[in-house]
């Protein structure tokens, strides 16, 4: 098993995401004391709170560790859309993260941050860092919501292999991705007491309700009532009644697909700002399982553009079933990775794992359809 240390690890959605896809992670370091103490409430191996900045101290403790993988999201507030987008003290993290890693020079490295890094001068610094070390790099702009989170959240990675090519893993990253966002609805089923739901814009040229059949908006580290001067905006889902409530906190937690188990330390406007700032896990999930492949050097390869076509030519059905048939065998896979052409052994292994368990038996069925179908057309001469 490889032996993972996660930088800038917040509350741990990176770090959870990579050990439910079956990595170890040996330690953690946070510096924020509140994130830290929620940190270690959920997680067994230890966390450290050195302020990265200090870059040769960091080195320092991290030697001790030896890590084979190294992963981490630098503080973003400085690339995001809510701030001033400016780069100052906490964009030199960046650069900070790069250092070390380059210095550890582990095989592998993963780096998480906003959309608006990939463009900047930081950024820019730390890639130089990285290939001058003789890192490949798939360098990649997700939305949450093509894999498996139902969010639309996105998140720019950096995914570095000592010695690979750049790009190495974009044909599993592009061949993975869902056809059709993940919604609400999707990935509750009918767990959720509400049809729609609050989240209070940054300004009111912007809507503030919204729908559980679509996914939600990007979840921020603020979560504000629904104020008495809301004046409604033409792209509501509904109009505002007494009904409609801001999601609670737990529930922001569940669409940043934490599970529901999770430990929460802090007071609500700490805990409200963790989620905010956290990793997806099932979007770290799927970069770790991605990140595997490319480790294992794993031989299947689910090519989902042809099945696609042939549920259109040998089913003759719908645009949209055929994406949802595509969005469940992908769910499918991602829950339980095929190492061949699926089989009733392969359903049945399926079936065991936990997050399988826990879907409604509609869902259930319409994964074990779309496995089926999926069969079906391998088999096709």
């Amino acid at each position: 098993m490889k032996q993972i240390v996660d930088l800038f690890a917040g509350c741990g959605g990176l770090s959870r995401g990579f050990e439910d896809a079956g990595f170890g992670i040996i330690g953690a370091f946070e510096f924020w004391d509140v994130a830290a103490k929620c940190y270690a409430a959920n997680f067994d191996h230890p966390v450290f709170t050195d302020d990265l900045s200090d870059v040769e101290n960091a080195i320092e403790k991290l030697r001790t560790l030896s890590p084979d993988i190294i992963i981490g999201g630098p503080p973003c507030q400085d690339f995001s859309h809510a701030g001033k987008r400016v780069e100052n003290v906490r964009a030199a993290l960046t650069e900070c993260f790069a250092t070390i890693v380059t210095a550890i020079n582990p095989q592998w490295f993963v780096m998480e941050n906003v959309d608006r890094a990939q463009n900047s001068k930081s950024y820019a610094a730390a890639r130089h860092i990285f290939k001058a070390a003789g890192y490949g790099l798939t360098e990649v702009l997700l939305n949450a919501a093509l894999y498996g989170v139902p969010q639309r959240r996105k998140r720019f990675f950096c995914i570095g292999s000592l010695n690979a090519a750049d790009g190495f893993l974009l044909d599993y990253i592009e061949g993975n991705q869902s056809q059709t966002e993940m919604t609400l609805r999707d990935y509750f089923g009918e767990t959720l007491d509400f049809e729609f739901y609050y989240r209070h814009p940054r300004n009111y040229s912007r809507r503030a309700i919204y729908s559980i059949n679509e996914p939600s908006a990007t979840i921020r580290g603020v979560n504000r009532p629904v104020p008495q001067g809301y004046p409604g905006h033409k792209k509501d889902a509904c109009t505002l009644n007494s009904s409609i409530r801001p999601m609670t906190t737990l529930e922001r937690s569940l669409v940043q697909t934490f599970p529901p188990d999770f430990k929460w330390v802090g007071n609500k406007t700490e805990t409200e700002q963790m989620v905010g700032n956290a990793v997806p896990v099932k979007l770290a999930e799927f970069i770790a399982k991605a990140l595997l492949h490319h480790i294992s050097g794993e031989p299947y390869y689910v090519n989902y553009a042809p099945f696609y076509e042939w549920l259109h030519d040998t089913q003759v059905v719908s645009e949209k079933v055929q994406s949802d048939t595509v969005s469940r065998l992908k769910r499918a896979n991602a829950i339980c990775p095929m190492t061949g052409e699926p089989d009733a052994y392969y359903i049945f292994t399926l079936e065991q794992t936990p997050e399988y368990k826990t879907m409604s038996s509609t869902v259930r069925s319409q994964l074990k359809r779309a496995v089926t179908l999926y069969a079906d057309y391998l088999k096709t001469p």
